[in-house]
């Protein structure tokens, strides 16, 4: 009987060993990636989660005022009650940076949410302005004190309400600025970013070098922000798969500009994890 017991013990050791062994360790997370925007994000399958998944750090959400609430969308017939931006974005945030000891990467940087405004920009900023405060504890604030840095900055695009949120003591949105701005005196904790349409400002599409007008151009741009403390992003760049738009974005980064805007997640994260800027 003592005989029979020890066998089955060695048995079942014998299994929970292979078992064991068989179980692969948790996988890493994706290499998180600064210069990744996903341009329009609310139209992948997964909302915010399939930009996670490919290690972008900044994703953009268009939003519209309905009755009362922020409704994801790019035009007025698509807005669905469901899709809020609570619900798709900011609750998400939150669970993540919960489980992630204060970040939605693990150790990893801050993360940047666009929040471009399709209606009213005074009613509809109040709204998500009393929204984002319940977030404080995550989200980036900006008073006359200069940048409180937390997990998530966030920057309003669209139809900004420019003399509503310089009236404002504490902010928890940065103004999203154009090229008109670059030369602006407004400080940085006011204008943090300088985003315009590549098309309206350049012709270059990638296809052989860089004008050197262009190139001069762009460079001067780029300097002339970051020297204003301010970041750069262009958007309506090329997207199609083509080596045009590798070669512009190699342009892009080599040149300084700090993201990169996409609809191709996959096709951005392969390229940055393989590229290294000169």
């Amino acid at each position: 009987m003592k005989a029979k017991t020890i066998i089955a013990t060695v048995l079942l050791l014998s299994i929970f060993l292979a078992c064991s062994c068989s179980i692969s360790p948790t996988a890493p997370g994706p290499k998180p990636l600064l210069n990744a925007h996903a341009h329009n994000d609310y139209a992948h399958d997964r909302p915010l989660f399939d930009a996670l998944d490919h290690g972008f750090a900044s994703v953009e959400a268009d939003i519209h005022l309905v009755d009362g609430d922020l409704l994801v969308a790019h035009d007025p017939d698509e807005v669905k009650p469901d899709r809020t931006l609570r619900s798709l974005y900011l609750e998400p945030l939150k669970e993540r940076i919960a489980k992630n000891s204060g970040r939605v990467y693990p150790s990893g940087p801050q993360f940047t949410l666009f929040i471009d405004i399709k209606t009213q920009s005074v009613p509809t900023y109040k709204v998500l302005s009393e929204m984002l405060a319940e977030y404080k504890n995550i989200i980036t604030s900006f008073d006359s004190n200069g940048r409180n840095d937390k997990a998530i900055v966030v920057y309003v695009s669209g139809n900004r309400p420019r003399a509503f949120m310089e009236s404002e003591q504490i902010r928890y949105a940065g103004y999203d600025g154009r090229l008109t701005d670059l030369q602006s005196d407004a400080p940085a904790t006011f204008i943090p970013i300088i985003s315009d349409r590549w098309s309206s400002h350049f012709s270059y599409k990638g296809a052989g070098p860089m004008p050197a007008d262009q190139q001069q151009k762009l460079k001067t741009i780029v300097e002339t922000a970051h020297k204003k403390g301010r970041i750069v992003r262009f958007w309506a760049t090329p997207d199609s798969p083509s080596p045009e738009r590798e070669n512009l974005w190699r342009i892009l980064l080599d040149s300084g500009v700090d993201l990169l805007n996409t609809d191709d997640l996959p096709a951005l994260q392969k390229f940055l994890l393989e590229y290294a800027p000169k």
